[in-house]
C-alpha cells in the first residue's frame, strides 16, 4: 500500500489501541486481506499503518461486534460508502430471521421433550366458517426437503392459470393428505381459489366444500420446519379436548406476501376442518 506524502504512520501497537482491535486481530485481518499495513519492514517485519486507516479499522471492530463473518465484513468495508448502511441492514435482517426461527424451534423442543405439556399455551386456537370454493389444484408426492420449493413453484403456476378462470378469489392453501417429513411423502395438494361457480373444464380443479375449521395463526418464523409441527399438534389437541372431530386433511392457508414478510409478521394459518 503506497504511502501518501505527509501521512503519519502508526506502529501496530498504537494502531491497535486507537482502532480498538487487538494485535492478534490485526494480524488475522492482514492474512485475510481485510486490513493490510501500509508498510512492512523487510528487515525486522515491523508493521506500520496510515493514520487514515483508522476509520476502516474502527468500522471493522464495530462490525465484528455483531458476530459478522469476516467475508461479510470485507464486503461491507470494500463497498461504496453510500451502500454500506443497506448492506448492514440486510445482514441484520437475516440475523433476526434466524434468531426468530431458533426461538420457535426452542419452544417446539421444550413442548416435545415435556410430553406436550404447555402445547395449548403456545397458540390461540380460533374457529371460523369457510364457504364453498372452486379451486385450481396441483398435487405431488414429495419429501420435506423439497416441499418449500414445490409450494412456491406450484402456487405460482396456479395463480398464473387463475387469470384465465376469473382470477384468484381467496387465500392460497396447501392440503396435506398424508404426513410429509424426511421419510413420508404426502401427497400434498396446492390449491388456489378462483372466482367461478363450477370447476372449469380442461384444468385440474375441484370444489372445496364449505366447512368449519379450527386454526392457529403463525408468523413467518413459526412456519419453519420442524417447529410448525407444534401448531398442528396444538390444533389437533384443541379439537379433541373440546369434543370435536377432525373432518378432513389439515392445511396451511397463506394469506400474506410470504417473501416480503418479516420474521414476526403473520403470514399463515394452520387449520383443520372439523365437525
Amino acid at each position: 500500500m503506497a504511502r501518501l506524502p505527509g501521512t503519519r504512520l502508526l506502529g501496530i501497537g498504537e494502531f491497535s489501541r486507537r482502532s480498538r482491535l487487538s494485535v492478534k486481530a490485526l494480524r488475522l485481518y492482514e492474512r485475510q486481506g481485510l486490513l493490510r499495513p501500509a508498510e512492512v519492514d523487510t528487515g525486522n517485519g515491523y508493521r506500520r499503518y496510515r493514520e487514515d486507516q483508522l476509520a476502516a479499522a474502527r468500522l471493522v471492530a464495530l462490525l465484528r461486534r455483531l458476530d459478522m463473518p469476516l467475508a461479510v465484513v470485507a464486503r461491507i468495508v470494500a463497498a461504496p460508502e453510500d451502500v454500506r448502511a443497506d448492506l448492514v441492514g440486510g445482514y441484520w435482517a437475516e440475523v433476526e430471521h434466524r434468531m426468530a426461527v431458533r426461538r420457535g424451534l426452542a419452544a417446539h423442543l421444550r413442548v416435545m421433550l415435556s410430553g406436550g405439556k404447555g402445547l395449548l399455551d403456545m397458540y390461540e386456537v380460533k374457529q371460523r366458517e369457510v364457504p364453498d370454493q372452486v379451486v385450481l389444484t396441483e398435487q405431488r408426492h414429495l419429501l420435506q426437503p423439497a416441499l418449500v420449493d414445490w409450494i412456491d413453484s406450484s402456487t405460482g403456476r396456479l395463480v398464473k392459470a387463475a387469470q384465465d378462470h376469473g382470477g384468484v378469489s381467496g387465500a392460497v392453501f396447501v392440503v396435506y393428505h398424508g404426513e410429509v417429513n424426511e421419510d413420508s411423502d404426502g401427497p400434498v395438494e396446492a390449491c388456489v381459489p378462483i372466482d367461478a361457480a363450477e370447476p372449469p373444464d380442461g384444468v385440474a380443479a375441484r370444489l372445496e366444500a364449505a366447512h368449519r375449521e379450527a386454526y392457529v395463526r403463525l408468523t413467518k418464523a413459526q412456519v419453519a420446519f420442524p417447529q410448525i409441527l407444534s401448531a398442528y399438534d396444538a390444533v389437533a389437541t384443541w379439537i379433541k379436548e373440546n369434543g370435536h372431530a377432525i373432518h378432513d386433511a389439515p392445511r396451511e392457508v397463506y394469506f400474506a406476501d410470504f417473501d416480503a414478510a418479516g420474521p414476526d409478521d403473520e403470514v399463515c394459518d394452520v387449520a383443520f376442518p372439523m365437525r
